[in-house]
C-alpha cells in the first residue's frame, strides 16, 4: 500500500473517531440560545430534539466504524457516508450549529475521494465482535448519561459533579423516581428520556452484532460447494482433500477457476487449508491470486498443513516456512502381521477374536440408527477427553458428512459397538486417510490397536498402497526449514 493512501486512511480513521466524540458532546449540550431561538420559529421542539437523539446514535456508531475504515471495509465506508450526510443535517436543524458540520463535511469529502480504496469485506460475523460492541454500549450510554447531567446544570435544580453524574445516570435506569430529580426545563425533561432511547438504541444495535453469527450465513454458497467438489473430485490427492468439502470453508477460485482454495476467515488472517487444489501448472497463479484476493479485503494470507511440493513457489511470492510436523502414514505394501515383528499385532488380533470382538465396515449411506449409536459413543469420548470439536483441518460429528462416509466399528459378540472410526479417501491418490477416532470411556484395553490393525489389514486387501494417519504435531521438528519433497511432511506457511 503508497505511503499516500496509508495516511489517507489513518486520517479518515482519525476524523471519523473525533467526529464521533463531537456528535457525542453536541448531543449532551443545548445549543446557543440565539440560534435556538432563531430555529424555534422554523421546527418544533420535537424535530430539534430528536437531532440530539439522532446526533448521540450517530456519534456511538461512527466512533465504531472508525478501526473498520482504516481496514478499508468498503460496507464500513457506505454506513459513514449515510451517518455523516443525516449528521449535517440533524447539526443545523437542533442549533444551527455550523461549527460541528465542518468536521464532518471534511470527512465526507474525503471518504468519497478515497472511494475506490475501500473495497475489504465485511469480516465474518463472531460472539467476539459483539461482545466488544455490547460493552461500549454500555459505556457510551453511561458516558452519554453522565455527560449530560455534568454540563447542563441549569437544566436541573440540582448540582451536579462528576460523581453524583454518574449515580444519576444509573438510577435513570435502576430507580422508579429517577432518584427524585427534578428537571428545570422542557430540554431537561427530555434529555432525561433521551437516555433510554440512546440506551435502546445503542443495546439494539450491539445485540445485532452478537446475533449476527447466527443469522447470518457466511460460508460458501451451494453453487460454490459443486464447483470445489468438481476441482477437488479431479485433483484431490492429499489427506486434506475431503476436509475442504466441509461446510465450514469458504472458497476462493483462480483467476482460470481451474484451481481452488478452501479457506477459513478470521480476524484479520484467512487461513487456507493445505495446498491449492487443482493442475499443477496453475498452482503458482493461484498463490498469487489469493495473496491478491486477501489483501483487497485487508486479510493476512496463511496456508495451514502444506506439502513440500510446493515450497519454492511460496518462497518466491514472499512467504515464509514453519515446519509444524510430519504425516504418520503406513506403508500398506509392507504391512503384515507374519513374523517376528508382527508378533505383538497377532496378539491383540487373536486376544480379541477369542473375546468374539469383531471390525464391522459400514458404507455409505449410513442409516440414522447407526448414526444415533455413534453419536452417543462421540458424545462419551468428548467428555472423557473434556473437550470440543476442532474442526477446519478436522471432521466432526455431522451426520451429514458421516452419512457419506466409510464407517469402521469394534463390535462386541452381543453386537454393542464400543469404538468406532471413519475413513475417506484422497481422491487421486491410492491412500486411505482416517478422520474421527471415537470410543466409550470403558472398554477392553487394547481396542484401538484392534481396529486400527484390522482397518490396515482390511484395506491392504482391498488394494490401496498406505494408510494416512494425519498429522503428527512437532514430529521431526529441529528448528530447521529446510525440507526435502520426498519427505511426507506438512508444514504451516504463513
Amino acid at each position: 500500500m503508497k505511503l499516500k493512501t496509508k495516511i489517507g486512511l489513518w486520517t479518515v480513521a482519525c476524523l471519523t473517531g473525533f467526529v464521533g466524540i463531537i456528535d457525542f458532546l453536541s448531543a449532551v449540550t443545548p445549543g446557543i440560545p440565539e440560534r435556538v431561538e432563531l430555529i424555534r420559529q422554523i421546527y418544533p421542539f420535537e424535530v430539534r430534539a430528536g437531532s440530539h437523539i439522532f446526533a448521540a446514535v450517530s456519534g456511538f456508531i461512527l466512533l465504531t466504524l472508525a478501526s473498520r475504515l482504516l481496514r478499508r471495509k468498503r460496507v464500513a465506508w457506505l454506513l459513514a457516508i449515510i451517518l455523516l450526510a443525516i449528521s449535517i443535517v440533524s447539526h443545523l436543524l437542533k442549533g444551527l450549529d455550523v461549527e460541528e458540520t465542518i468536521p464532518a463535511a471534511i470527512l465526507l469529502i474525503l471518504l468519497l475521494l478515497l472511494r475506490q480504496q475501500f473495497t475489504a469485506r465485511s469480516d465474518r460475523p463472531s460472539i467476539a465482535q459483539g461482545v466488544r460492541v455490547l460493552i461500549g454500549a454500555l459505556v457510551f450510554t453511561l458516558a452519554y448519561g453522565t455527560a449530560g447531567f455534568f454540563l447542563m446544570k441549569e437544566q436541573y435544580t440540582t448540582q451536579f459533579d462528576l460523581p453524583a453524574a454518574i449515580v444519576q445516570t444509573l438510577a435513570i435506569f435502576f430507580t422508579v423516581d429517577n432518584a427524585g430529580l427534578e428537571p428545570a426545563t422542557r430540554f431537561g425533561r427530555f434529555f432525561i428520556s433521551s437516555i433510554y432511547i440512546v440506551g435502546a438504541s445503542t443495546l439494539s444495535y450491539a445485540c445485532w452484532m452478537l446475533l449476527r453469527p447466527v443469522l447470518l450465513r457466511t460460508t460458501a454458497t451451494d453453487e460454490e460447494l459443486q464447483q470445489a467438489q468438481k476441482i477437488v473430485e479431479q485433483y484431490g490427492s492429499s489427506s486434506l482433500a475431503r476436509f475442504c468439502l466441509l461446510p465450514d470453508k469458504s472458497y476462493y477460485f483462480s483467476s482460470t477457476e481451474k484451481s481452488v482454495i478452501a479457506y477459513v476467515a478470521k480476524g484479520k488472517g484467512a487461513i487456507a487449508l493445505g495446498d491449492p487444489i487443482g493442475a499443477t501448472e496453475n498452482i503458482k497463479d493461484a498463490v498469487i491470486d489469493y495473496q491478491e484476493f486477501c489483501a483487497s479485503n485487508d486479510w493476512y494470507p496463511a496456508f495451514y498443513q502444506t506439502l513440500p511440493d510446493y515450497l519454492d513457489i511460496y518462497k518466491a511470492v514472499g512467504f515464509k516456512t514453519l515446519k509444524i510436523g510430519e504425516e504418520a502414514i503406513v506403508d500398506l505394501n509392507t504391512f503384515t502381521t507374519q513374523g517376528k515383528a508382527g508378533k505383538n499385532l497377532r496378539l491383540a488380533l487373536n486376544k480379541f477374536s477369542k473375546l468374539g470382538y469383531q471390525v464391522k465396515f459400514y458404507q455409505p449411506p449410513i442409516s440414522d440408527e447407526l448414526l444415533t449409536e455413534l453419536k452417543t459413543i462421540s458424545d462419551e469420548w468428548l467428555n472423557m477427553m473434556e473437550g470440543s470439536e476442532k474442526r477446519f483441518s478436522l471432521g466432526w460429528f455431522d451426520r451429514d458428512y458421516l452419512r457419506e462416509s466409510e464407517i469402521a466399528t469394534v463390535e462386541t459378540d452381543t453386537g454393542k459397538i464400543n469404538a468406532f472410526a471413519n475413513v475417506v479417501p484422497e481422491y487421486q491418490k491410492n491412500e486411505i486417510t482416517i478422520d474421527l477416532m471415537r470410543r466409550r470411556a470403558e472398554i477392553e484395553r487394547a481396542t484401538m490397536d484392534f481396529l486400527f490393525i484390522s482397518m490396515f489389514l482390511h484395506f491392504k486387501e482391498r488394494g490401496y498402497e498406505a494408510f494416512n494417519l494425519g498429522l503428527s504435531a512437532l514430529s521431526g521438528v529441529n528448528g530447521s526449514d529446510n525440507f526435502r519433497k520426498e519427505d511426507k511432511k506438512k508444514l504451516s506457511i504463513r
